[in-house]
C-alpha cells in the first residue's frame, strides 16, 4: 500500500465550518444564520453579478493565465507595478505558494498563536519547522517573534489584523519590528481584513514595500468585496519575490468568472465602503450585548469578534446549532463570531443568553 510523504503525516487537516445545508437537514430547519467564516453578510456588488452574466457564454475558454485585465486595474488601484502582483485562488493558495517557494526541511517559519491556521499547515507541507509565539493579551507579539528568528528562519507570518482575535499591531511597533528583521527573512503581512480597519495608527504597508525587499503583503477579495465563493487573493511584493513565486503558481489558477468578478468589484468602491460601514455600525450593539452578558472579548478591527465563554467554545457551538446559528469554536473556551446584520446579531445574542441562563 502506498504511503503519504513522511512530512505530511503530522500536518493538521483544515476543518471548514459546517455547511448550512447539513445543519438544516440535521435539525429540520428552514433557515440558518452562518456567522462562522467572516463572509460579507451584505453580499457583493450588483456590478459583480452583471459582469458574471456577461461572460457566461465564454466559460468553454481557458481564463487568461496572467489575469492581465485584473492585473492592470488592481495595479492602478494600489499604485504598484503590474509585475509586483501575484494572484491566487484565495489567500490559501497564495500562502501555500509562498511556503513551497521559500520553505524546506532545515528552514523554519515564525508565527503567532492563535493565528490563521494555514500558516502552520503550509509551513509543514513544505517541510519547514513551525515556531509559534503566543499572543500577548490577544495581540501578536512582534518582540517575541524577533526572539525566535535565527539563521535558519525563512518566513515570518504576521496576520494584521489577526485572525481569530481581531486585534492589530500599530505602525510604530510594526516599523520597529521590520527594521530589526534580518534581510534573509521574509515577512509576510496578511491583511485580509484591511478594508475593515479604522484604527488611525494602522501601518501603511504599501508605502513600506519599496524600503523592504523582504516584505510580502497579502490581501483578498473574499471579505469586504464579498467574493468568498469565487476565491481571489493576491500578494504584493518587489519583483524578484513575485518572479520566484510564479514558478509554483498553477497555470490558469484564477478562473474566468473570478477575474471578471474581481474587476467589477474593484470598480464599485462605494459598495465596499457601505459594507464596511454597515459592519462598523453594528459594533456598538455587539459590544453592548457582550458587556451586558459579562463575556470577555477583544475590540476588533475586522468583521468578526473573538469571545471567551465560561465553558468550552465547542459546547456553545453545539448548543447554537439546533437554533440555526453557526459560529466558529477556536479551541478552549473561545469562539470567533462574524459580525452579521442587525437582525442576525439580535438572534445570536438571544440564543447566547438563553444558553447562559440554562447552564
Amino acid at each position: 500500500m502506498s504511503r503519504e510523504k513522511e512530512s505530511l503525516r503530522n500536518v493538521p487537516i483544515y476543518k471548514p465550518g459546517k455547511p448550512v445545508e447539513e445543519v438544516m437537514r440535521e435539525y429540520g430547519l428552514t433557515s440558518v444564520i452562518k456567522l462562522a467564516s467572516n463572509e460579507n453578510p451584505w453580499g457583493t456588488s450588483p456590478k459583480v453579478k452583471e459582469a458574471i452574466r456577461n461572460v457566461l457564454d465564454q466559460i468553454h475558454f481557458y481564463p487568461d493565465g496572467r489575469a492581465y485585465r485584473l492585473r492592470v486595474q488592481l495595479s492602478r488601484h494600489l499604485k504598484v507595478k503590474e509585475e509586483e502582483l501575484l494572484f491566487g485562488t484565495g489567500l490559501d493558495e497564495v500562502i501555500q505558494m509562498i511556503a513551497i517557494t521559500f520553505l524546506e526541511r532545515g528552514k523554519n517559519a515564525v508565527m503567532g498563536t492563535p493565528s490563521f491556521a494555514m500558516y502552520q499547515i503550509s509551513t509543514m507541507i513544505a517541510g519547514g519547522e513551525v515556531r509559534q509565539v503566543p499572543n500577548r493579551e490577544g495581540r501578536l507579539d512582534p518582540e517575541g517573534m524577533l526572539g525566535q528568528i535565527d539563521e535558519n528562519t525563512a518566513v515570518v507570518w504576521m496576520c494584521n489584523p489577526n485572525n481569530p482575535t481581531g486585534t492589530y499591531v500599530g505602525e510604530k511597533e510594526m516599523t520597529a519590528f521590520l527594521a530589526q528583521v534580518p534581510p534573509h527573512v521574509l515577512v509576510v503581512m496578511d491583511e485580509a481584513y484591511y478594508e475593515y480597519v479604522a484604527a488611525p495608527d494602522y501601518p501603511d504597508t504599501l508605502a513600506l514595500l519599496p524600503k523592504y525587499p523582504n516584505l510580502i503583503l497579502l490581501r483578498t477579495f473574499s471579505k469586504a468585496y464579498g467574493l468568498a465563493g469565487l476565491r481571489v487573493g493576491y500578494a504584493v511584493a518587489q519583483e524578484p519575490l513575485i518572479r520566484a513565486m510564479e514558478h509554483v503558481r498553477k497555470p490558469f489558477n484564477l478562473s474566468l468568472l473570478a477575474q471578471e468578478a474581481a474587476i467589477a468589484a474593484l470598480e464599485d468602491q462605494e459598495f465596499v465602503k457601505e459594507a464596511v460601514a454597515n459592519t462598523r455600525r453594528e459594533l456598538p450593539y455587539v459590544y453592548g450585548e457582550l458587556d451586558r452578558l459579562g463575556l470577555h472579548y477583544y475590540p476588533t478591527e475586522t468583521n468578526f469578534i473573538y469571545v471567551e465563554f465560561p465553558f468550552s467554545g465547542e459546547e456553545l457551538y453545539e448548543k447554537l446549532l439546533p437554533a440555526g446559528v453557526i459560529v466558529r469554536p477556536m479551541g478552549g473556551n473561545a469562539v470567533r463570531i462574524t459580525i452579521g446584520t442587525h437582525e442576525q446579531n439580535q438572534i445570536l445574542f438571544r440564543e447566547i443568553e438563553r444558553i447562559l441562563q440554562n447552564r
